[in-house]
């Protein structure tokens, strides 16, 4: 990198100067628990637009689905789609609204705290603080590769030293300042995001000759689609896989509906609708959200795929071959190689925000699952004062595992972890959040019934069933001899198709059999919801 140390010194002082200035405007505002666990429930819409979107758009997106969309190509373009109507317009105007007055009602201050008191269950918010706490650092894991591998590409130091250099300046303000200070230093950080995407979509363009010229050299390009992916249904970098072949499996049932579904149901996002005082408010943040999403993911996805232009141009190579045959590492190496060096700082100072916006987020929410529902509320029965130490303590230890997982998880492997934990997410808790929000005669067996089951079926499937983790896994084989139990077109569907409508039908099924809720619970739950 021919940036001197001098410029890129100066930058990264200033961006974290204002990061950390907006850490500490947080920890002085931070004086109750609603400060630290809800930001004190009266957020700006557009500080809740964009540290939602900074907190769902991360290294994940950027690095990781840009580098699937570089290798399977433009139809990621659909999750862009799915983002957006799903995302935020669903998210915010149907679920959004009914969750911020019915944690107002019962004082949910976590979204497995809304879970439990909607259903008057200890041990459904117990469950899902251990869930979140158990399995969110895989997704903490795989947001602090995407943003170690930028810095380790640009920079050529050491991958575990850009590792230890992220975590280190995450932590310092999450710890001590609580939602609030992610909220604030989310806002700051989508801002860059935005601009630093807005000038990475023009750069590309111009590079590659204009938009009409860049996207029908890649669509000339089918014939380069290297044999293994030909068999796998690869048709081109902007057609959609052959129907029905493995990669079509891949990008529409782990892709599109893994991720697009998943959001529904993410702890860290659905906890922010209830950091703003009115429906008013939600419905003004989907003005900026929206955009936000679609500039932030969407070119995202164009530029990894027209990477493989420029690689062809300069290189004779297709994209994943440039890199070394790893997904994740394939929007570091075009952005190194083709952009300017100044951008290249810029952009780091893009991916350093998307990184500690979504990280942020993971450790502020497994932090308060394990130190506010799993401890104080499961295990000490709310008799324990010591909620925020504690939280403190929970989100020290998920980041010390999550930097573990950085260390050890495979290559390409961004884009399917996230896949994985957005999938687990819609299967143990969309059912039941939804039948919080608008069944009023879903009981608590019932919601019980739907967040064991679809735990439990997810788990199951993605050992036993799914090839892309059943078969690095080998726990199949280890006890039946075979990789997966299943096989044919079952082994390429994703879990979230099949765990997600049994826990479905486990809630609807237990809870007609079941004795209703209290109809006083269900109408101070419900009281002002429309």
């Amino acid at each position: 990198m021919a940036v001197s140390t001098a410029l890129f010194g100066i930058v990264i002082l200033i961006y974290l100067l204002l990061v950390f200035w907006c850490g500490w405007l947080a920890y002085k505002r931070t004086r109750e628990v609603d400060d630290y666990m809800v930001a004190g429930r009266k957020v700006h819409p557009v500080i809740l637009a964009l540290s939602y979107g900074a907190a769902f758009i991360s290294t994940a997106a950027i690095v990781g689905f840009g580098g699937v969309s570089a290798t399977l190509g433009l139809g990621t373009l659909w999750l862009v789609f799915m983002n957006i109507v799903v995302g935020i317009f669903i998210a915010f105007a149907i679920f959004g609204s009914r969750t911020r007055r019915m944690g107002v009602n019962l004082n949910a201050i976590t979204f497995p705290e809304l879970l439990g008191k909607r259903f008057q269950s200890r041990f459904i918010q117990g469950f899902s603080g251990a869930l979140i706490g158990l399995f969110m650092p895989l997704y903490a894991g795989i947001v602090l590769i995407g943003g170690a591998r930028f810095v380790e590409t640009a920079l050529g130091i050491d991958y575990d030293v850009a590792v230890l250099i992220l975590t280190v300046m995450v932590a310092a303000y999450v710890i001590t300042g609580g939602l609030l200070a992610v909220m604030y230093t989310d806002a700051l950080q989508g801002g860059l995001m935005i601009v630093g995407m807005a000038i990475l979509l023009v750069l590309t363009y111009a590079k590659l000759g204009g938009v009409v010229e860049a996207h029908q050299a890649l669509t000339n390009m089918a014939y380069l689609v290297p044999e293994s992916l030909k068999a796998g249904g690869h048709t081109g970098w902007t057609s959609m896989p052959a129907f029905g072949t493995p990669i079509w499996w891949t990008m529409v049932s782990t892709i599109i509906l893994g991720v697009g579904i998943g959001v529904l149901a993410q702890p860290q996002l659905a906890v922010r609708f209830m950091t703003v005082d009115s429906k008013k408010s939600l419905n003004r943040a989907v003005f900026v959200g929206g955009p936000f999403i679609l500039m932030m993911a969407g070119v995202a996805y164009i530029v990894g795929a027209l990477s493989n232009v420029y690689f062809f141009e300069t290189e004779g190579v297709i994209s994943l071959v440039a890199a070394g045959g790893n997904m994740d590492s394939i929007m570091p190496k075009y952005i190194n190689s083709a952009m300017p060096d100044l951008f290249v700082v810029i952009f780091m100072i893009t991916l350093l925000a998307a990184a500690m916006s979504t990280m942020s987020s993971q450790y502020h929410t497994m932090g308060t699952a394990i130190g506010h529902d799993f401890f104080k509320e499961f295990l000490m029965k709310g008799k324990s004062r010591q909620t925020v130490t504690v939280t403190r303590m929970g989100i020290s230890v998920t980041i010390i595992i999550s930097v573990i997982l950085a260390y050890t998880l495979p290559i390409s492997i961004v884009a399917r972890g996230t896949a994985i934990f957005f999938g687990l997410c819609a299967a143990a808790f969309l059912p039941m959040y939804a039948g919080a929000l608008f069944w009023k005669r879903m009981t608590k067996e019932g919601a019980i019934a739907s967040l064991i089951v679809g735990t439990f079926s997810s788990l199951f499937w993605l050992t036993f069933v799914h090839a892309k983790e059943a078969v690095p896994l080998g726990i199949s084989q280890a006890l039946f001899g075979v990789d997966t139990i299943l096989t044919g077109t079952w082994t390429l569907v994703d879990p979230i198709l099949v765990a997600t409508p049994i826990a479905a039908i486990a809630a609807v099924v237990v809870s007609l059999a079941t004795k209703p809720t209290p109809q006083e619970h269900i109408d101070f739950c419900y009281k002002g919801c429309k």
